[in-house]
């Protein structure tokens, strides 16, 4: 007795279906990761020019009215953006040694509270320096300015006196 075998009929076998579906899944998992990590370096690139924003609006508004030690930016700036001084803060580490703090203040823009800290010297007879460092949390959204895990930009200008 002689058995035929039947020609085989064109399909997929369970193994190739297994491996396509596993590399399926690694490209979908990896276009999701892109996807998430895409979105969270936009966030953090706002949150970064939104300070860069800040802190230029302060120092040219501050170098506008001649670098004067009494400059008040809750007054000068109060009615255009949301600013108030904060309170129970040195500015310590967020200032040169040898530059007096004109203030500390919170300054709130695309509903993150940025922490911003005015500071001047007299570099030399005639020329002031002023200096506005901004601060804004890392990820949880809360503003604490004597946290080590908060990035700072640094501005830095010079007027005449």
């Amino acid at each position: 007795m002689t058995v035929k075998r039947l020609k085989s009929e064109g399909g997929f076998t369970i193994v190739e279906v297994m491996i396509t579906a596993v590399i399926l899944l690694v490209a979908v998992l990896g276009s999701s990761g892109y996807r998430y990590y895409a979105a969270l370096d936009a966030r953090k690139a706002a949150q970064q020019a939104a300070a860069a924003r800040v802190g230029l609006i302060l120092c040219e508004s501050w170098h506008g009215v001649g670098g004067i030690g009494t400059y008040d930016p809750v007054a000068h700036l109060g009615t255009n953006m949301t600013i108030s001084a904060m309170t129970g803060f040195d500015g310590s580490g967020y200032k040169e040694a040898d530059f007096t703090l004109l203030g500390c203040y919170q300054v709130v823009a695309n509903h993150t509270t940025y922490g911003a800290v005015m500071s001047w010297k007299d570099v030399n007879s005639g020329l002031r320096a002023l200096s506005v460092v901004v601060t804004w949390p890392l990820e949880n959204g809360n503003l604490d300015v004597q946290s080590p895990g908060q990035k700072t930009y640094e501005l830095t200008t010079y007027t005449p006196i």
